[in-house]
């Protein structure tokens, strides 16, 4: 089970590593399509996993990280956003979110070692997950579009 402080941590600091993350963007010459979309909507996508992060960990199903991050590939697809960007967001947001947990301090047990370790494996597979399916999203999007091209 995922330790509530390291979850409430990062949900009640949402805001803080949002900034992190569109500062990190904003500086890094690998997103150079991705940071010039609205800052509000990038910062909504930060948000939608940081403040929800209990959520997406422990309540959502498969399914709802499939129908979410699909329809997030599609719309990067047609926002002319390269694949490899979208990917690079979801790498960041991942960092970030877990560089603020450990600049905390919080580790000063074993037992605090081991709930941050676990948060770290569940929030991977959490963003293996969800980059699978952007990629998917993506790539459907880029399909369709290429059928209608042909049509």
């Amino acid at each position: 089970m995922v330790s509530s402080k390291f979850v409430n941590l990062i949900e009640s600091h949402a805001d803080r590593i949002a900034d992190g993350v569109l500062r990190r963007l904003s500086e890094d010459r690998r997103a150079s399509h991705i940071a010039r979309l609205p800052q509000s909507e990038l910062r909504e996508s930060c948000q939608r996993v940081l403040k929800n992060l209990g959520h997406w960990l422990t309540a959502s199903s498969e399914n709802e990280i499939a129908r979410h991050y699909e329809e997030r590939g599609r719309v990067r697809a047609v926002e002319g956003v390269p694949l490899h960007e979208a990917v690079l967001f979801l790498f960041i947001l991942k960092e970030k979110m877990l560089d603020y947990t450990r600049d905390q301090g919080f580790t000063q047990s074993t037992v605090d070692l081991y709930a941050e370790e676990e948060l770290e494996h569940q929030v991977g597979r959490f963003f293996d997950s969800a980059t699978y399916h952007l990629i998917r999203g993506y790539e459907s999007a880029r399909t369709g579009a290429a059928a209608q091209a042909i049509a």
